[in-house]
Parts: C-alpha cells; sequence; structure tokens
C-alpha cells in the first residue's frame, strides 16, 4: 500500500507562494496539463499529496498510439492485439484494429513530469476560497487553478455526494510476479453482479482486479477468488473509486481534469487515456491564456464545451453499462458471439478509439517533438508486439 509522503520534520516548511498556473493532482491528467504549459515561460506549481509517480490505483494500461505519441514508450510493458472476453457459456477471443499496452505507473509518471517545467510540492489540499488554495503547508494563490485530484472534486463548490450514493464505480487489484499473453475479461455474476473482472499482464506481473459498477458491492472477496482461479497468489493489493458519468469540466472558476470532470469511460473504466486527452485540451487552453490570446473566462468556456462534447459518448456508454447486467447470461453468450466479426470488432472499437483519439496528443505546443521517443514503429509493428 502506499504510504503518504508529506514532508516531515526538517523538510516540513511553511508552503506560501502565488503561480501563475497550480495544478493540484500530479497524475496523469494533471501531468498532462504541466506538459502542454512547458517552455511558456509561466510560473507552474504542481502539488499533490504523495510524490509523482507513487501511488498506483489501475492496472495502468492504454492504447499503444497514446504512449507513442506522448514519447512514453520507455514506460511500455507489454502490448496485445487480441482481447480475451470470458463468460460462463463461452470465451470469444476479438482481434483488435488498434493495439493496447500496459505500462510501469512510476516510469511513466517520472517521463510526463520530465516534458513539463512545474514546480512540484507536496502538499494536501484541505479546500479553496477564491484563487486561494489552502494546504496543509500553507495557502496558495493563482488566477489558473486547475483540479486534478480525483471523485472528490475537493476545489469545486458546494459539498458532493459520497459514495455510495454518487455515481461511481469501485475497483480492487492484486500484483502478482508471473507472465501471461492474454489480454483477459470475464462478465460473469459469480464474481460480480455488475461489472467484471480483468487480467493485465505487464512483462513479469500480471495484474489481476474486479470493478463494480454498483459502489455497494465490496470487491476483495470476489478479488480473490478470481485470483486463486488464476491459480495466482494477492500480492500487491491496490484499489480505487472510479467516476463513471460525466461531470461538468468547470466549476466557479476552476479547471477540473480528470476524474474530478468524470472523465473516465463507463463501461470499459477506462480513464488513463481520457485524464491524459483531457489535461492536453485543459493545458492548451491554459496556455492561450497565459500568452494573452485569450481570457480565464474565455478559456473557462471553451473548456467547458470540449468536454460537454463527449457527453453523447459518455452518456451512451453509461446507458449499455446499465444495460449488460440485465442480459440473462446465456443470452449474453451469443451476443458476443455475434459481435465479434472482424467488421463489426473493427466498427466498434474504432469508434471508441475516436471518443478520444491518440492524434490529439501530436497537437499543441509540443507538435510533434516527443512523437518519436522510445520507438517510432506502428502499432502492428512485430518489434512492438514482442516488447
Amino acid at each position: 500500500m502506499a504510504k503518504r509522503a508529506t514532508k516531515r520534520g526538517a523538510e516540513r516548511t511553511p508552503l506560501s507562494r502565488d503561480a501563475d498556473v497550480l495544478i493540484c493532482g500530479a497524475s496523469f491528467a494533471g501531468l498532462a496539463v504541466a506538459r502542454e504549459l512547458a517552455g511558456s515561460g509561466a510560473r507552474v506549481l504542481m502539488i499533490d499529496r504523495y510524490e509523482v509517480g507513487e501511488r498506483q490505483t489501475s492496472a495502468c494500461a492504454a492504447p499503444t498510439d497514446w504512449l507513442r505519441n506522448l514519447g512514453l514508450m520507455d514506460a511500455h510493458r507489454q502490448t496485445f492485439r487480441e482481447l480475451v472476453i470470458h463468460t460462463p457459456h463461452v470465451s470469444v477471443r476479438y482481434d483488435l484494429p488498434w493495439s493496447f499496452s500496459t505500462f510501469d505507473y512510476r516510469e511513466i509518471c517520472a517521463l510526463l513530469q520530465e516534458q513539463g517545467d512545474a514546480d512540484f510540492e507536496i502538499a494536501k489540499v484541505d479546500g479553496r476560497t477564491g484563487d486561494t488554495v489552502h494546504t496543509d503547508r500553507g495557502d496558495l494563490t493563482s488566477p489558473l487553478i486547475v483540479d486534478g485530484l480525483g471523485w472528490r472534486r475537493i476545489l469545486g463548490a458546494g459539498e458532493n455526494v459520497q459514495p455510495p450514493d454518487a455515481l461511481l464505480s469501485r475497483g480492487l487489484e492484486v500484483h502478482p510476479r508471473g507472465s501471461n499473453d492474454d489480454l483477459e475479461i470475464w462478465i460473469d455474476r459469480s464474481y460480480v453482479p455488475a461489472g467484471y473482472g480483468w487480467s493485465f499482464p505487464a512483462r513479469d506481473e500480471v495484474r489481476i482486479g474486479i470493478g463494480s459498477f454498483d459502489p455497494r458491492f465490496h470487491v476483495k472477496d470476489p478479488t480473490l477468488k478470481l485470483t486463486a482461479d488464476l491459480n495466482q497468489s494477492p500480492d500487491g493489493f491496490q484499489g480505487n473509486w472510479i467516476p463513471h458519468a460525466l461531470r461538468p469540466a468547470t466549476d466557479d472558476g476552476v479547471f477540473m481534469v480528470g476524474d474530478s470532470a468524470g472523465h473516465c469511460l463507463p463501461l470499459t473504466a477506462e480513464g488513463i487515456r481520457t485524464a491524459l486527452y483531457f489535461g492536453l485540451a485543459c493545458g492548451r487552453e491554459l496556455r492561450t491564456v497565459v500568452d494573452g490570446g485569450q481570457s480565464r473566462d474565455q478559456a473557462l468556456a471553451r473548456y467547458h464545451a470540449f468536454s460537454a462534447g463527449h457527453r453523447f459518448a459518455f452518456d451512451s456508454m453509461l446507458k449499455v453499462q446499465r444495460l449488460i447486467p440485465r442480459v440473462p447470461p446465456k443470452l449474453l453468450a451469443p451476443a458476443l458471439r455475434a459481435m465479434g466479426t472482424k467488421r463489426f470488432v473493427d466498427w466498434s472499437f474504432g469508434h471508441y478509439l475516436k471518443i478520444a483519439p491518440p492524434e490529439y496528443a501530436l497537437g499543441g505546443p509540443h507538435g510533434t517533438r516527443f512523437a518519436s521517443a522510445g520507438g517510432g514503429e506502428s502499432a502492428a509493428t512485430p518489434a512492438v508486439a514482442a516488447a
């Protein structure tokens, strides 16, 4: 389990300063925002209660082209061109039109941090008053504030709905040592009534977990059951709440990114790609403000509209998420077989990728600056697939 890294003793100094941009939260979304501000000349400060890369909370996988286009392939662990889906009545193997890769969380965060030039401080955020963010080390003031702190939406106005009433899923994962060649999903009510299990190999470990769409359903015992069924040991527990509904991307003058804006896709619970995608979008809007090209209010409006423009896709996937648990298992099996045709897989997964397309990573101030770092081969090349 992660340990809180808040500075103590002689390092526990008061923190009180102004910044042009204050980014609260130093995981995927916050790091993506900071990346887009690199070289702008702005005083960018990023804070988090943990060290950068310290607290992994997911299976850490994304479409390979997102890693490649952001120059993050040095963190790559394993690439998959097929997805195996298990139900009690059938197992199907889908040949994907694009590849999916697991990666190392600590390494990828370090790579993203290197691409930015923000100052970083460890501090726990307690709240906000206007343009001032209150932390356990002191107050920080900035005209441009980003909340990338997660589903609690700490810097938003008003009280937030807490689980189990909030629109959240919950997940738990273990990391036994070992290897496997298949990216696998289980849709099986013997593990979880509404949700799924997974096994994401990452070269020298296998990330096994259970996600429940119903936050009232505990996932520890199902995770242990799936792990035992795969003849693995439950090593390295980690878990988190997972948003499954899009929320407004701005709130009382604050830019919301990642889980704080619900930027996690329903049904699949894929949140890393979308955190990077919307983080880049937010960073590009902020850079234009810093450069004098627009006001803060204009940036807030544009970023809000950009995020809200994806609502149809998010809402559609949420409807499917709510539908699948209602489908009798015996009907689910033939449906998965029917959807396994090459034409349907290419169409459905192609549209799914376009919700947050990897090409977006090549735009903005960086352009293709980092696109070839860590390898420049296409997703289908044997060199990447065998890595």
